[in-house]
């Protein structure tokens, strides 16, 4: 059949299976653009400072491990840095030296940074009802979590970064793969 999900890893995907990579991928960049510009404009923070304070919030002593936090988070440890540096300047966050080791660093949530994360909870359970859970209403969610946690699974780890060596494999022009209708069901560049 048309539709029947190919069990072939090269096989190309069926229409039904097309669409959903596609509004997957869509969604994927468009819900954090959202939540993050209605966090933005009702709390003056953003979706990552609010979910490295919900990530201490979390964890026994509200602290952790930078470097735990960035996975967790899923930005870069210099990344996460930065947004340490800014709730730090705000009193939200504390970096302090990891008392095991004396070389890792600890980010604490404060309680004034608990305070904002409360404050900011429900411009966030608003959005994530009106642009995730409404459109999820009739799905099995058990099911739907199952799906979406094997492919954000979290020994997949920290997401990967390009480098710049990239240009310089491809003579100073960079190929972006697709998985459109390029001819006879391959995958094609463009």
């Amino acid at each position: 059949m048309a539709n029947e999900p190919a069990r072939n890893p090269r096989a190309p995907l069926t229409p039904d299976e097309e669409l959903a990579w596609r509004a997957l991928a869509r969604a994927v960049l468009v819900i954090p653009k959202v939540l993050d510009g209605e966090l933005l404009q009702a709390q003056g923070l953003g979706l990552t400072e609010y979910s490295v304070l919900m990530n201490l919030s979390e964890q026994p002593g509200r602290s952790m491990r930078m470097s735990e936090l960035a996975n967790a988070v899923m930005i870069s440890a210099s990344g996460l840095t930065r947004v340490v540096e800014r709730l730090t300047r705000q009193g939200l966050a504390e970096r302090v030296k990891a008392g095991t080791d004396g070389r890792g660093q600890l980010a604490v949530l404060t309680p004034a940074g608990l305070a904002r994360l409360q404050k900011a909870y429900p411009t966030l359970l608003a959005g994530v009802r009106e642009h995730v859970m409404d459109h999820l209403a009739d799905l099995d969610l058990a099911a739907f979590t199952q799906a979406m946690s094997g492919i954000a699974a979290p020994e997949m780890g920290p997401p990967v970064r390009r480098t710049p060596s990239l240009a310089s494999l491809t003579n100073g022009r960079q190929h972006e793969k697709t998985t459109g209708p390029q001819g006879a069901g391959e995958p094609g560049y463009r």
